[in-house]
């Protein structure tokens, strides 16, 4: 037990220490960042999370990433549930069909996809532009959001639409008014899982969204490591990078409850 505490103390100090001096040299003047990079700033620098908002483009790139995450998102939820819903409670010629060819798509390497999906989105005149960034990215998301309420749909008891079918609900009111809210713990989980992985994609973006304009938070930290390199303006560097951490953070801090729920539901039912 002593073994375990220990390796998790380690794991969790390599975790945090960095993301703290990252924090720490956000406040930092950049002489400050090489002289005396172990200690706390002599006067904090807000200036410095100022400058990064405004002449980096970090508030821009912030929207931007905000539209497009919380676009497929939504769409990745909805047609998520929908399909997993049908796959785990209905029975039909082509079910386990269906239901595999979706889950062998988590196993397809997304860098093996980029150059047909980029002709493809550039024929359908989507190219660089907020809803092709969607679309792609529900796409992306949507196998493990079936894989995972698949089996949350098929623990829950069949008993209780049933019910709801006698009373004269409809397929569609049995799912929106019985079966989701009581999948309210996998959709929160799932959610949260989708937005950690699209808030972080690189890739996607940087082959399918060349417009500046769009540019999603990673691909404006990438502009930003280069652009601020070449001034040596890394206090500036640090504070957009605090600032693009702070909302996947933040939805960890207050959804993690959500998570473990979600996950112990799915397990013990």
């Amino acid at each position: 037990m002593r073994t375990k505490h220990a390796f998790l103390t380690l794991w969790a100090a390599l975790v945090t220490l960095p993301l703290l001096w990252a924090l720490m040299s956000s406040f930092k003047t950049d002489a400050e960042i090489f002289d005396s990079p172990w200690t706390p700033p002599a006067t904090p620098r807000f200036d410095n999370w100022s400058r990064a908002w405004e002449q980096a483009s970090i508030g821009q790139y912030l929207l931007n990433t905000l539209i497009v995450v919380g676009g497929a998102l939504a769409l990745t939820m909805l047609l998520g549930a929908l399909t997993a819903y049908c796959l785990a409670r209905y029975e039909f010629p082509g079910n386990r069909f269906l239901y595999y060819t979706l889950i062998a798509g988590m196993l397809f390497p997304v860098f093996l996809a980029l150059v047909p999906l980029f002709f493809v989105v550039d024929n359908l005149g989507m190219l660089g532009t907020y809803h092709g960034l969607i679309l792609v990215y529900a796409a992306y998301a949507l196998p493990f959001t079936v894989f995972f309420l698949h089996g949350f749909f098929r623990s829950l008891p069949g008993a209780v639409a049933e019910a709801a079918f006698i009373d004269g609900a409809s397929h569609a009111g049995v799912f929106f008014r019985v079966m989701l809210p009581m999948a309210r713990p996998g959709m929160v989980s799932v959610g949260i899982f989708n937005f950690l992985g699209l808030w972080n994609q690189y890739l996607l973006p940087k082959v399918l969204n060349p417009d500046p304009d769009h540019y999603v938070l990673a691909q404006g930290l990438a502009e930003l490591a280069v652009s601020q390199g070449y001034r040596s303006d890394w206090s500036g560097l640090f504070a957009g990078l605090i600032i693009a951490i702070l909302p996947v953070l933040l939805a960890y801090v207050f959804f993690q409850r959500q998570i473990r729920a979600g996950l112990t539901s799915g397990a013990l039912k």
